[in-house]
């Protein structure tokens, strides 16, 4: 584990996802990845934002309790059409239904973020729009044998391959990528 000079108190991001690791990384936090090993249950009819935000606290909560003394941040992603929540896809079929569902159509991504301190919790979500352009069925299927889509929400990766679907959004871009990183800096000056 590293230490900041300052406290013995350690940042942990509940999360094994190399795009979150990667932008806690370029954001210039110290932090320890240890990633959450629960199931990941969200009721039925549970809407998106509520999903977000009980995902990510269901992980940061897993992992507060081996390290009570740290700071912990538990984040989840999912892709929303409507109210129609689309995670990973399970199945190359399960990719290409989800891609050919956000063809030509705005969707919005939704990421929650818990922080939990020994002092202070934190909870929020962001939120952005994605527009797709229309996609023809060889796209799709062409990238799906990429191998890409299969750990992404709503299958695609804005920062990969995928970015050749998007027309525009309207939000944070690396809320798209997995982790709103300026928001969760501002808000965890809160705990200064």
């Amino acid at each position: 584990m590293r230490f900041t000079a300052k406290s013995t108190i350690t940042m942990i991001l509940a999360s094994k996802s190399p795009r979150r690791i990667e932008l806690m990384t370029l954001a210039g936090f110290d932090f320890t990845a240890v990633p959450a090993t629960g199931e990941e249950n969200i009721p039925d009819g549970t809407s998106p934002s509520d999903a977000v935000l009980l995902l990510s606290l269901q992980k940061a909560e897993e992992i507060a309790e081996k390290y009570p003394c740290d700071t912990v941040i538990g984040a989840d992603t999912v892709v929303a059409l409507g109210n129609g929540i689309m995670g990973k896809p399970k199945t190359e079929q399960d990719a290409f239904d989800m891609l050919k569902k956000l063809s030509g159509r705005t969707h919005t991504v939704l990421t929650g973020v818990c922080v939990i301190s020994p002092d202070k919790h934190i909870h929020f979500y962001e939120k952005t729009e994605v527009e797709f352009y229309p996609l023809g069925d060889d796209e799709i299927r062409r990238y799906i044998a990429s191998g890409e889509p299969m750990d992404k929400a709503g299958a695609y990766g804005i920062q990969e391959k995928g970015a050749m679907f998007v027309k525009r959004i309207n939000g944070d871009f690396y809320n798209v990528v997995g982790l709103p990183v300026a928001r969760l800096a501002r808000e965890l000056k809160s705990l200064d």
